[in-house]
């Protein structure tokens, strides 16, 4: 892969703006923008780029509420097409209007990830502006629909079905201490142990009626044996499959034989394309503790996304590695991805590499998000040097 030249590796970082960034990411976190209804900020960020002379496309992908943002930038020349991506949605909880002081912003979504997107609308802007991108082109992509449990992903599956979708993309969640080469596949499952019959007082109860909370107290406790033979399923860099609970409910009163018992946890893998056998086998095992109790046993399951991997030497990378070694004067250390993001969405639906990285931010999924402009600024350079290796490159 050739080098861009240092002049319009200089050109590009010069071109970079603090306070134009700055007035994006306050513009975008002071609208407030839950799961589900995103469209206010989506339509202001729309603007932001129509404003800056781009065309931008609304594409519904799913969500009619809030039609995704869509902006196509093109060099002219062959090339890659790198891709940003990130989501306008916050979590449902209080909205904390925008205040920067002392270098720090601070509200909702500036952590998780308005501040990160409104550093990719600043990448894209200087490479417009400088007309250094050596060939290729930009495709930024923005939508509702990310945070769970109130959404359910299907606006960038959308995206994706329709053909939105780069050659590489970058994301900016909140990771900036690791180039994520690994993650694990995760299924959210949320089951319900019924009994035949109503709840009744437990003096009262029939001989042989089901007691749902023992039988519960049975599946966590097969659950947490499959941890077991799971620990020796293992990947680099990810650690190992395993189950986890997280939330047991039954019963109304102390002395109430309920109907109902409900565990809610997660199962997670380390193998790529393992979600349907991990899925079937989970059935199995319920089945089996059904079977043997008289119940019903019922299972729900959210599956964010598949574990994945990442080479070392995907020309991304490489991309992303320079970029990162020209910014701050080191490559990051390869490791894991802890969370479940669109990146693993991508990857697992596309084969396309997806590396998330944003800015070293706090308070992501909290009342007290931050970030620095600094932080800022670091990954709209990042990105844009990013942009400047891989897209010269043809395909």
């Amino acid at each position: 892969m050739s080098a861009p030249a240092i002049t319009e590796i200089d050109r590009t970082l010069a071109a970079i703006d603090p306070q134009r960034l700055l007035q994006t990411a306050q513009e975008l976190v002071a609208i407030p923008s839950p799961t589900r209804s995103a469209g206010a900020v989506a339509d202001k960020l729309a603007a932001i780029l129509s404003a800056d002379g781009f065309k931008v496309e609304r594409p519904v992908a799913d969500w009619p509420e809030a039609p995704a943002v869509v902006v196509r930038y093109e060099s002219g020349r062959p090339g890659r097409r790198l891709q940003f991506d990130g989501h306008l949605d916050t979590v449902h909880l209080p909205f904390i209007p925008p205040r920067f002081e002392d270098g720090v912003l601070y509200g909702s979504g500036s952590s998780d990830m308005k501040g990160g997107i409104a550093a990719f609308v600043e990448a894209l802007r200087t490479l417009a502006a400088t007309h250094t991108l050596p060939g290729g082109g930009i495709l930024l992509t923005a939508h509702d629909h990310h945070e769970g449990p109130w959404g359910d992903r299907r606006q960038l599956r959308a995206l994706l079905r329709d053909g939105y979708v780069g050659d590489g993309v970058l994301i900016p969640e909140y990771l900036a201490d690791r180039l994520p080469v690994a993650g694990r596949g995760s299924a959210i499952f949320d089951i319900t142990i019924t009994r035949p019959g109503v709840p009744i007082h437990e003096v009262l109860r029939p001989p042989g009626t089901p007691d749902v909370i023992a039988i519960g107290a049975e599946l966590v406790r097969r659950l947490h044996a499959q941890n077991g033979p799971l620990s020796a399923i293992t990947a680099p860099y990810v650690g190992s499959d395993s189950f986890f609970v997280g939330k047991f409910h039954a019963g109304e009163i102390f002395n109430q034989s309920p109907t109902e018992c409900h565990i809610s946890g997660a199962r997670r893998w380390v193998t790529p394309g393992q979600r349907e056998p991990v899925l079937a086998e989970f059935r199995a095992l319920l089945d089996e503790l059904a079977a043997e109790t008289g119940t019903t046993i019922t299972a729900e399951f959210d599956v964010p996304g598949d574990a994945f991997s990442i080479s070392a030497d995907e020309p991304l990378m490489v991309a992303f590695q320079a970029a990162h070694n020209i910014v701050t004067g080191a490559p990051l250390p390869l490791g894991n991805k802890p969370f479940v993001d669109d990146g693993s969405i991508i990857i697992g639906e596309t084969g396309l590499p997806a590396i998330t990285h944003g800015p070293a931010a706090t308070g992501a999924h909290t009342l007290h998000e931050a970030v620095t402009l600094d932080e800022l600024v670091r990954v709209a350079r990042v990105y844009a040097l990013t942009a400047l290796h891989f897209c010269g490159q043809t395909v």
